[in-house]
């Protein structure tokens, strides 16, 4: 069975290396383009290319794989099966027409739950205890396929969506693991989606981290969790950015009775750290980072700078 592996970033990484391991012949491996990376605008090569280079698999790289060039590398290539994971490309259906065992998918979300780009980032942001991988067949639509597999993962109460990223990519090569074994034995059941409890999450831009401090200490919590490390959570103070990595809620204990304005400053100094009122209550920055300087703890920050007393976070 010739497999044509199409994924890019580092979620990708544990499911071709399982592939690798496993013996499965990868004919080929499809990945995005290089990318300037960095301050001097190195191109990079994806995370998946590195690996299959390192284990001499032929890499193709086109910039639209649905486009003619594109999709006569896949053609030629002739797989009987493709796999993607967080690929990047919308694939056409004369794409999906080429392999005949068709092209499973391997997703980060219990679908029909959190279909597009940022599923875990999504599920964290949203406050969610459970998430986990789904594996599909992949049809013209965004994530819309027949369900193969699924496995649920627990969302730990203080992880960020990096953490939980990592956890899920080891998670769907498992899941993908068990989906090939399945189809090898012939006891695959594709199970349509239930549309009505479908739920759809864009690609998050720079601005999806803005803190509105306006919200609850818990929904504020969950996004500067769930844009964690991209693309990152920031609060306005006197036109200044402040990024925030990570927080946590301050109980109604710790706070004495005090209430302020949401946004507004009630602790800022280095020994109680940068306690920031909510719509609710209060969050205590836990961790910064100023513009052109180095994350640091809040604490540690605020022992070389000061920040006004009352002032409010836009």
């Amino acid at each position: 069975m010739r497999i044509a592996f199409l994924g890019t970033p580092d979620f990708a990484v544990p499911s071709l290396q399982m592939l690798i391991e496993e013996g499965y012949e990868v004919a080929g491996v499809f990945a995005q383009p290089d990318r300037p990376k960095g301050r001097g605008g190195k191109l990079t090569p994806p995370p998946v290319k590195v690996l299959a280079g390192a284990h001499d698999i032929p890499v193709f790289q086109p910039e639209k794989i649905r486009l003619p060039e594109g999709h006569k590398m896949l053609k030629d290539l002739a797989p009987d099966l493709m796999i993607t994971a967080a690929f990047g490309q919308i694939l056409s259906k004369e794409n999906l027409s080429v392999p005949p065992l068709g092209c499973i998918n391997v997703h980060g979300s219990l679908l029909p739950k959190y279909r597009g780009a940022a599923p875990i980032q999504q599920a964290v942001i949203d406050g969610e205890k459970v998430t986990g991988v789904t594996t599909m067949l992949t049809d013209v639509g965004i994530d819309t396929g027949d369900m193969l597999l699924q496995k649920e993962i627990a969302i730990l109460p203080d992880e960020t969506a990096g953490e939980l990223f990592d956890r899920i990519a080891v998670l769907g090569a498992q899941v993908l693991r068990e989906t090939l074994e399945a189809l090898k034995a012939g006891t695959l059941r594709p199970v349509p989606q239930d549309e009505t409890l479908a739920t759809h999450c864009a690609m998050l831009k720079k601005e999806d981290g803005h803190v509105a401090f306006t919200k609850s200490s818990q929904q504020i919590h969950d996004l500067i969790r769930g844009v964690s490390p991209w693309p990152g959570a920031y609060g306005l103070l006197d036109g200044e950015v402040l990024k925030f990595w990570r927080a946590r809620i301050v109980s109604p204990e710790e706070l004495n009775g005090r209430r302020g304005a949401p946004g507004e400053i009630l602790t800022a100094d280095g020994k109680n750290g940068l306690i920031v009122a909510t719509a609710d209550g209060a969050v205590e920055i836990l961790e910064l980072q100023a513009a052109g300087a180095k994350r640091m703890e809040a604490k540690a920050y605020l022992r070389g700078k000061s920040l006004p007393a009352g002032g409010i976070f836009a």
